[in-house]
């Protein structure tokens, strides 16, 4: 077993060329520096070895060079060729991969990066690319930087299945047959500590936005019509309750002359006795249906509120409630004039939408 005893200075410059090498993707520089790191542990020549894919006797050239030379025995001519390529099974195994995930490879992080991509290149078809390149690769595959979105690990995959190949045909079929108004209806609370969104900054200079933080909320319930684009809010102070709820329902009926079918999630002020009992009494008038549990990507008005927040309050200073109201009751009437805006929401259920 052979050890050498680094330096804490000599480690970190070795650490620091082998970062380097890795940026260049020069695999020659990487094999050494990293069986030079791995002589300072507990690991046989013939381990080193075998972890850089070399032979035992150029670990030992290597290890040779650099107590005699030091650093300038790192140094490699420019050599001509090709770089390697993977092969088109290659690309395929590594796609795959790719999308099962980090933790499915065995790495202890879900998330995919440069840096550790191109070590499992490396480290599954010997093939070292700098990370701008594993990049490059990676949009050219057909992959793209995304973050991650929360999915409630309570859906029924079968419930929502019915949904889309029955139940939302089968309502959008009644709809225009009864050429009744169609409507997607939720609520959303606006903080008055207000919201964060991306903008544009010099770099270095990350934009602050003071906040009163308080936490009392404007509420506001909300239905847009899927064939026309209206909208109908109605903005409160007070709880999301079921009477409240059946308030809002009262207004949502008087807005409109022919039959209405009405499209909601769980939330318990829907399915509450009280409520239940109210939409019974105006049956003539308003039909309802639920969408499946934990499924707001069923319902477009979702993203009508996160255009919403992005009007009124994204990196807004709010410091007063009324500020808040103001602010949000303007967003809200602008989008009541955007009903081209508000129909291109719907775009996501055209793919769920049978033929007209």
């Amino acid at each position: 077993m052979w050890r050498i005893r680094l330096s804490s200075k000599t480690r970190k410059e070795l650490e620091h060329h082998l970062e380097q090498a890795y940026a260049r993707g020069d695999l020659r520089l990487v094999k050494r520096l990293t069986a030079l790191l791995l002589c300072e542990k507990e690991f046989r020549m013939g381990e080193i070895a075998e972890l850089v894919q070399v032979c035992g006797r150029t670990v030992r050239n290597w290890v040779k060079a650099f107590l005699l030379q030091g650093f300038a025995s790192l140094v490699y001519r420019f050599s001509s060729g090709r770089r390697p390529k993977l092969t088109k099974t290659q690309k395929k195994a590594l796609c795959a991969l790719i999308e099962a995930g980090p933790l499915a490879y065995g790495l202890p992080t879900a998330l995919w990066n440069a840096p550790i991509l191109q070590q499992v290149i490396w480290k599954e078809y010997g093939v070292l690319y700098t990370r701008h390149y594993v990049c490059q690769l990676l949009r050219n595959w057909g992959f793209s930087f995304q973050k991650a979105k929360f999915v409630s690990d309570h859906l029924d995959e079968a419930k929502r299945e019915v949904w889309r190949t029955k139940t939302w045909p089968d309502i959008l079929k009644q709809a225009r047959e009864q050429q009744a108004v169609l409507l997607f209806e939720d609520e959303c609370s606006f903080p008055q500590w207000g919201s964060l969104g991306y903008t544009w900054a010099r770099k270095g200079r990350r934009p602050f936005v003071k906040t009163s933080g308080k936490r009392k909320g404007y509420k506001v319930f909300g239905v847009i019509e899927y064939f026309s684009g209206k909208c109908v809010f109605q903005a409160q102070e007070d709880r999301f309750n079921s009477d409240t709820y059946m308030q809002f329902l009262q207004k949502v009926l008087s807005q409109f002359d022919r039959h209405i079918i009405l499209i909601h999630d769980g939330a318990k002020y829907h399915t509450s006795k009280a409520t239940q009992a109210f939409v019974e009494s105006v049956k003539e008038r308003l039909t309802v249906y639920p969408l499946p549990s934990y499924s707001p990507d069923y319902n477009p008005i979702e993203q009508l509120w996160k255009k919403v927040k992005q009007r009124g309050t994204h990196n807004q200073y709010l410091p007063h409630f009324q500020d808040l109201k103001d602010h949000v009751d303007e967003a809200l009437a602008y989008f009541q004039n955007q009903a081209k805006e508000v129909l291109a929401l719907m775009l996501s259920y055209e793919n769920l939408a049978p033929a007209a």
